[in-house]
Order: C-alpha cells, then structure tokens, then sequence
C-alpha cells in the first residue's frame, strides 16, 4: 500500500511463543488473528475488525537465535536501500539487511545511534486505506522512544524524516519529553530513557476502550502491570505492562 513517508505503517511481536502471544493479545486488546499463509515461516497476522494493523513473528530456528523478543514498528519510506544507507552515514547500524516480501514491499531492520531498533518499509504501490480515527480500538495511539539520547535520537529521526517538533514537557530529573510530528498531529514522543532501563526502545500504545478492564485482562492472561494506570495531558489513561514472554507494551484509554 502507498503510505505517507515518515509514519508509522506496522507492527510486529518476535516472540518465543508465537500461540501463546497470539492468544494474550487477542483477550487483552481484541484484535483478531489469521495465518500469513507462508509456511515455515510461523506468521500471523492480527487485525482490527477487518482491517491488518500487525503480526507476530514465532522466533524458531537456529537463524533466530540471537534475536529478542519485542515489539517492532515499522516506518513508510520511498526508497529503503536508500534509507539505509542514510541511517549508517548518520551513526545507525543495520540489524536485518534490505529483503522484498512478494507482491508487499521491500523492508531493512535498522538501529539508530543509539541502538533503538526499527524497521524501514517501501510499500509495493498499492492503495493504502484511510486512517483509523484517532482512539480506534486495536490500533497504535501513541509511539514513544525511550532514547539512549534524548536531543539526540530527535536530531537523527528529524534528519531522517523530516519528523518536527510538537509539545515539550519538562519531567523534571527525567528531562525533557519531546513529543513529534509528521505533517499532522502528534504522534509520538521521547525521551532520555531511565538509567535503570537496559537498552533503548520504542514503545507501542495500544487503543482499549477503557484501561481498568484492558489491565485486569492482561493480567488475567499471564502478563504484569508495571506502570499505573495513570492520567496524561488530555486525560488518556495509559499503563505499561509486560506479555507473559516479558515483553513490554502499553495501553492507552480515553477518559474515565
């Protein structure tokens, strides 16, 4: 699908236990599920009513075993091998090289200078559909870096893609949190991670219609609150939870 540069596009769980996750997702934040239909490869794809957001990625085999269970996003450009290229002559490294999926696109996993990964996507040139309404359940409300840099990690995507400014906060000794846009309304923010954190990473807010209910599914189902709930500006409520895997992901509500 043809999709507007510098967003957010997709997203993807590398997981130990790709069923386990495929059933922990569906009950806490209600997507569906259906098989990829490529064999071998253990993908599913999960989908907001009719509409594909993600998939999770059964990390099996010995070409997995240096790999680590996470969320992914990936983010629309023009020409991937071109980005690529450009991510290594600012500080990135390259996790995965450039790779075509048939009759989808073309991809490259990548890592700032930092070390935060994500992936790079070149849609085949199909039609995208419309975006969701913001808040629609099932789907990513919210990107947030914990950087290994904070000014620097914006300096880098701002360079990369053309990402601005939006809202800044200051959180005090956690230092400044910068939110960010692609030619529309925020969607994003980030920030120095804390020094307790190991490693910097994105984080993926998914829409719930109420976050009491979402939190006691997640935990009903194996995962762990480790964060809240808890008000932000607007008055969304988010919490930040881990699967049963130990990966780590985020809700995001409206209001009480």
């Amino acid at each position: 699908m043809t999709s507007t540069p510098g967003t957010f596009v997709w997203y993807e769980l590398a997981t130990p236990d790709g069923p386990a996750a495929q059933a922990f997702y569906r009950r806490v934040v209600g997507w569906e599920a259906k098989d990829a239909g490529t064999p071998g490869h253990g993908y599913t794809l999960l989908c907001a009513g009719s509409r594909e957001v993600g998939g999770i990625f059964a990390l099996e085999g010995t070409a997995c075993a240096d790999a680590k269970p996470g969320w992914m996003g990936y983010i629309a450009v023009p020409d991937v091998d071109a980005y690529v290229a450009k991510v290594k002559a600012a500080g990135g490294s390259v996790t995965h090289e450039s790779a075509d999926i048939p009759g989808v696109g073309r991809f490259a996993g990548v890592a700032d200078p930092y070390d935060a990964v994500f992936m790079l996507f070149q849609d085949a040139g199909g039609q995208a559909p419309e975006p969701a309404p913001p808040g629609t359940p099932g789907h990513v409300g919210w990107h947030e870096l914990h950087a290994g840099d904070g000014a620097g990690a914006f300096a880098f995507y701002s360079r990369l893609f053309g990402w601005t400014r939006a809202e800044a906060m200051d959180m005090g000794p956690q230092g400044v949190y910068q939110m960010f846009a692609a030619g529309g309304p925020a969607m994003g923010g980030m920030m120095t991670k804390a020094p307790q954190t190991p490693t910097p990473f994105w984080l993926f807010y998914f829409n719930v219609e109420a976050i009491d209910p979402a939190i006691k599914r997640a935990e009903a189902g194996g995962g762990k609150l480790v964060m809240g709930p808890m008000e932000v500006p607007g008055g969304s409520w988010i919490a930040h939870c881990l699967d049963p895997q130990g990966v780590i992901f985020a809700l995001v509500a409206p209001a009480r």
